[in-house]
C-alpha cells in the first residue's frame, strides 16, 4: 500500500491484490515504531504524516525489562515525560487505515489470492485462486515472508534462524487477562531467562498481543504435535518448558479468549543475489524475511517503497530493468544490513546472560538520549 500512494502521487497507475476479503478481516499484528530515514521518511513522501500523528501511541513504547518471576530491571516510564519521538509507535490496524483511505478508488482490488501468472506479451497474466485474472506491465511482490512471487525471480531459501515464537492474541485484555495489562501500564514487556524471552504489548483497541520465543529445532514444530488450537494442550507445554516462570505469565492460557500461531523464525541470506528482471521485483519481507528482533523488518519495507517507486518514476535510467537494477542492488545491501542487526539482536537477546545484556542496551540507549 505505501508503494502504490508513492506511484500514485507520482501520477502511476497502480492496484494492490489482495488475499483478504476485506479490510477488517483480520487482526493486523504487533505495534510498530517506524524509525526515521525509513518508515516514517515514507511516510512524510507519502504526504501522510499528520495523519500518522493523530493515531500514534506515544505511551506504546515505555518498555519493562523483567526477570523470569516479573522483577522489574529497567522501567523506561521512570524517566522524562514522552514528548516529540524520534520513533513514534502505532498500530498496524490504524496505519493500515491511514493507507488504504489514501489510495485512488478501484486500487484496492480485495479476494485476490495469487495461484500463478506466467509472461503475456510484455507483462503478466496473474491467476488467483477465486478464479479472477489480471494483467499486469509491471508485478512487485509484496506478499511477506511466504511469498508465492518471490520463486518467479529467485530459488534462494531461507535459513532458519534457530528460534521459534508462538504468537497469541486476546481481545478485551483489561477483562481477560487484568493483572498482565495492569503490570504493562500501556507500555510493552519483555522477560528474559534461561535464554528465552516472553514479550507483549497493548493494542489502541484494548487487545494484547503476546510472544513465547525459544530455541528449538527447526523441525520441532512437526515433532511437538501440539494441536494449537486447544489452550489446555499449549499450557501443559509451556508450564513444562517454562517451569522456572512466575506463575502470573499462565494468565495468558488461562483464559477462554486467547488463540495461539506458532511462527519458526527465518531469514534470507546475506549474500542473496539473482538476475534483474525488466518487469519483475519485490520489496519487504518478500525480498529479505528476517525476525522481529530488531524492529527493522516493516520499516526496510516502507523504505523499499520510497526507494523503489523513486526509481521507477525517474528519468535517470534508461528503461525498467535498469531502474529495477539499481533499486534491487541497493535494496539487497539495505536488507542485508538490517537481517545482520536483527541476528546480533537475536544472539544477545537468547544468550544465557541475555537479561543483563539488554538492560545493559537499554540503558545506555537512554544515556544518549
Amino acid at each position: 500500500m505505501s508503494l502504490a500512494r508513492l506511484l500514485q502521487i507520482k501520477g502511476a497507475d497502480a492496484r494492490v491484490y489482495e488475499r483478504d476479503r476485506g479490510r477488517d478481516v483480520r487482526v493486523q499484528g504487533s505495534t510498530l515504531d517506524l524509525h526515521p530515514g525509513t518508515g516514517l521518511e515514507a511516510i512524510k513522501r507519502a504526504g501522510l504524516l499528520d495523519e500518522f500523528y493523530k493515531h500514534h501511541r506515544p505511551a506504546a513504547s515505555k518498555m519493562l525489562l523483567t526477570d523470569r518471576m516479573m522483577n522489574v530491571k529497567f522501567d523506561e516510564s521512570a524517566f522524562t515525560e514522552i514528548t516529540a519521538e524520534t520513533r513514534p509507535e502505532i498500530d498496524r490496524a490504524p496505519l493500515r487505515d491511514i493507507l488504504l483511505d489514501s489510495l485512488q478508488p478501484e486500487t484496492m482490488v480485495w479476494d485476490r489470492h495469487f495461484v500463478a501468472m506466467e509472461r503475456t506479451g510484455d507483462g503478466w497474466m496473474l491467476t488467483f485462486k477465486n478464479g479472477a485474472t489480471a494483467y499486469a506491465d509491471l508485478v512487485v511482490a509484496a506478499d511477506g515472508a511466504n511469498s508465492r512471487l518471490r520463486p518467479y525471480i529467485t530459488d534462494i531459501k531461507a535459513v532458519y534462524s534457530g528460534v521459534t515464537m508462538i504468537e497469541g492474541n486476546i481481545y478485551n485484555a483489561e477483562k481477560y487477562i487484568p493483572q498482565l495489562f495492569t503490570f504493562a501500564k500501556g507500555g510493552k514487556v519483555m522477560a528474559f531467562d534461561d535464554e528465552k524471552f516472553i514479550g507483549y504489548g497493548s493494542k489502541e483497541d484494548g487487545s494484547v498481543m503476546f510472544v513465547i520465543n525459544f530455541k528449538a529445532d527447526e523441525n520441532w514444530l512437526s515433532q511437538s504435535k501440539i494441536d494449537f488450537t486447544d489452550r489446555d494442550e499449549v499450557l501443559a507445554w509451556f508450564q513444562k518448558e517454562f517451569s522456572g516462570w512466575s506463575l502470573g505469565w499462565q494468565e495468558f492460557f488461562t483464559n477462554e479468549q486467547v488463540y495461539f500461531i506458532p511462527r519458526p523464525q527465518y531469514y534470507f541470506p546475506n549474500d542473496q543475489a539473482w538476475e534483474t528482471q525488466a518487469n519483475l521485483t519485490m520489496i519487504g519481507d518478500a525480498a529479505h524475511r528476517m525476525p522481529p528482533y530488531a524492529g527493522e523488518g516493516a520499516n526496510v519495507a516502507m523504505q523499499d517503497s520510497f526507494e523503489l517507486a523513486e526509481a521507477l518514476t525517474s528519468n535517470h535510467f534508461a528503461d525498467l530493468q535498469s531502474a529495477i537494477s539499481y533499486y534491487e542492488k541497493d535494496m539487497v545491501k539495505r536488507g542485508a544490513n538490517a537481517t545482520r542487526e536483527t541476528l546480533d539482536n537475536q544472539e544477545r537477546m537468547f544468550s544465557k546472560d541475555g537479561l543483563d545484556q539488554m538492560t545493559t542496551f537499554f540503558n545506555q540507549v537512554k544515556d544518549k538520549e
